[in-house]
């Protein structure tokens, strides 16, 4: 894995020259294919360097960060035309890919947790360096303190892990731990950034002031962080999640609801689809928790359906303000009569959105709700709401901004550029192929939960013994 971390280091020195936007943009799709070349399908750590390697879960993660990456390029084009400190944006992007890079192929616990809290301050920097209302410096504060706050009893858990352990690799988390203090002190920042319903509010604002390369990382990657942390401990915490995951799983359903409503009656088109990932990622809480393999498999299919939907509806809301110069509902009427061929693709991904065959959230959200299901029956009853609020947001976000009387005040009504739509169909067609090669996203967990089961026997055959 350190060659690909060295191909993004020595790209740092290509934004001294000029006119390198669209090459470093190469770069990374380039990066991305050999990436996809060296796919292997066994459950353990290859590749491994230092404290660094890649299993199937931090492979598919990693690759979807390489992807998203490519695409904030394109989408951010426009800063190339204007000259708006470009050098410095491709700098703090690349040192960004760097953290991810490193907190997903880490296989150290602490390091993990290192370059997890780097990874914050170019996306800060991001947020506060490029975003377009004075609110953006409330919004970088938001995020901080409500992910600092949170990551610091993070540090509890590993000095327990290590005195427990001798280790703090991850593959040497074994046993179970029975502490429910412990257990809130290593899930908690997870939580935080997902996030769940009660700790959310430090989203919508991020997502509202910052641009739309900051929206795409944080809708694409960033938020995908917590569902990764998860994933790599939750098999540490079985018993005592058996007792107490049901707390959560109520929380995410009964906040997916109230979520669903407020996005009903929010104006910003950036906001009610930074709302929406709010409900949409919960579910993915709520798979993890019932502790079974469907909810595991289920939950990590729609982390990558939700990188790309969820990015590309950003990307369609900066294109809607790059011609209106307003994100208000009440502004963004009548589009389909002046620019169709937009509106066609904010159909596309709004359909998506709400699991339209053949999307992954399709699939994804089949799942995840026989998960829950068969975890408690009753839950039907909530699921039913949430789906049905889900689908009702996602078709008034449509319906209000692509139909209805044109706003006299706009005057311009590009239909489009050659650039906007490889960026849409960049998002899209990933999205509905990748269900034809669903067996990536299920592997990993059906091998290792084959060879923890295999552990367990010869261990209970060495304890008759």
């Amino acid at each position: 894995m350190i060659k690909f971390l060295l191909i993004i280091i020595f790209l740092i020195p290509l934004r001294f020259f000029k006119n390198i936007f669209w090459l470093i943009q190469w770069f990374f799709f380039i990066i991305s294919f050999i990436f996809i070349i060296i796919i292997s399908f066994n459950f353990n750590f290859l590749n491994v360097r230092f404290f660094f390697g890649v299993d199937l879960l931090s492979y598919i993660i990693i690759l979807l960060s390489f992807w998203i990456c490519r695409l904030i390029i394109i989408a951010r084009f426009k800063l190339n035309n204007e000259i708006f400190f470009n050098s410095i944006f491709i700098l703090i992007l690349l040192l960004l890919m760097i953290a991810l890079f490193l907190t997903f192929s880490s296989i150290n616990l602490f390091i993990f947790y290192i370059f997890f809290e780097i990874r914050l301050i170019p996306t800060l920097i991001l947020i506060i360096g490029w975003g377009y209302q004075p609110e953006r410096i409330q919004a970088g504060v938001y995020l901080l303190f409500y992910t600092i706050l949170a990551s610091l009893p993070i540090i509890i858990s590993i000095f327990y892990f290590y005195n427990r352990f001798y280790s703090l690799n991850f593959i040497f988390f074994k046993r179970s731990i029975n502490l429910l203090l412990l257990y809130l002190c290593m899930n908690i920042v997870f939580l935080v950034k997902i996030p769940i319903y009660l700790i959310h509010l430090w989203l919508p604002k991020a997502h509202v002031e910052a641009p739309v390369s900051g929206s795409i990382i944080l809708a694409g990657v960033i938020l995908k962080l917590g569902g990764y942390g998860i994933l790599r401990v939750i098999s540490i915490f079985i018993n005592i999640g058996l007792k107490f995951n049901f707390v959560f799983i109520l929380i995410r359903i009964i906040g997916g609801i109230l979520v669903s409503l407020i996005c009903l009656r929010q104006r910003d088109i950036k906001s009610l689809i930074a709302y929406s990932s709010v409900a949409h990622i919960g579910l993915v809480l709520g798979g993890i928790i019932t502790l079974n393999y469907w909810g595991i498999t289920g939950s990590l299919i729609i982390i990558i359906a939700h990188g790309l939907c969820s990015s590309g509806l950003f990307c369609l809301a900066n294109i809607s303000y790059e011609r209106i110069y307003s994100r208000r509902l009440f502004l963004n009427k009548g589009l389909i009569n002046i620019i169709p061929r937009i509106s066609l693709w904010w159909f596309l991904l709004i359909s998506s959105n709400i699991a339209a065959p053949p999307s992954l959230n399709l699939i994804g959200e089949i799942i995840l709700i026989n998960s829950l299901i068969r975890w408690r029956w009753l839950i039907i009853f909530f699921l039913s709401f949430l789906s049905f609020f889900s689908a009702v947001y996602s078709l008034y976000l449509y319906s209000f901004s692509q139909h209805g009387k044109i706003f006299l005040g706009s005057y311009c009504y590009s239909i489009g550029f050659f650039r906007e739509y490889l960026l849409l169909f960049l998002h899209w067609f990933p999205l509905n192929l990748l269900i034809l090669k669903r067996e990536l996203l299920v592997l990993w967990i059906y091998l290792n939960s084959l060879i923890k089961i295999l552990i367990c026997g010869i261990n209970d055959v060495i304890i008759l013994l």
